[in-house]
């Protein structure tokens, strides 16, 4: 292949990468294509902009999941470590599970982190490290914001006969994040440890 550079004709290897391409948006978030999925444009549409605020919302909270791991601390720290990091990975995929269900109804995916900041609903916490006992309930209050929108998003994907969107939420979305509850919970009953 040839190219000109400025009147010279310079030789490029077929295997170079088209470095620095630059163009434009080929589609807008929150706009949607037509697939032939035998659901309305205003039915996925709707999905599209329920599942995108719990996407974000569960990517922020993936991210908590990882800064609490990594900031454990106390006499329960390796099962604290170990459980906060395995709840991470199941955030993971239902992270993935419902960017890949946006874009299979036609949508665009909540994805960059600075457009996911913009858009959640989940407070900020400190930069630095929090006592034990706060970091596992401010993952219980981000698990409570997101299953609150779940359930608004199961009973509105019902109404729109949205059943692929819904059944995502219920089976697995929905389950994911009230079994991490029931676990992240069970840290903070206060039971002796030693003598009844």
């Amino acid at each position: 292949m040839t190219t000109h550079n400025r009147g010279k004709i310079t030789q490029v290897d077929g295997s170079q990468p088209l470095l620095h391409q630059h163009g434009h948006e080929i589609q807008h978030y929150g706009s949607l294509r037509e697939f032939p999925i035998a659901l309305s444009h205003d039915s996925r549409a709707e999905s599209c902009t329920l599942v995108n605020q719990i996407l974000a919302d569960t990517i922020i909270l993936y991210h908590l999941y990882k800064k609490h791991h990594w900031m454990m601390r106390g006499h329960t720290f390796y099962q604290l470590h170990l459980l906060l990091d395995k709840h991470a990975s199941e955030q993971l995929e239902l992270i993935d599970l419902m960017g890949e269900r946006v874009q299979t109804l036609g949508g665009v995916a909540i994805a960059d982190p600075r457009h996911i900041a913009e858009v959640t609903k989940i407070k900020r916490p400190p930069n630095g490290v929090e006592e034990v006992p706060v970091m596992l309930s401010r993952l219980l209050e981000a698990h409570e914001s997101i299953i609150g929108e779940i359930r608004e998003a199961i009973d509105k994907t019902t109404a729109n006969q949205d059943s692929g969107t819904n059944d995502l939420l219920v089976s697995q979305v929905l389950r994911t994040n009230e079994l991490q509850v029931w676990f992240l919970a069970e840290h903070l009953v206060d039971t002796p440890l030693v003598q009844g």
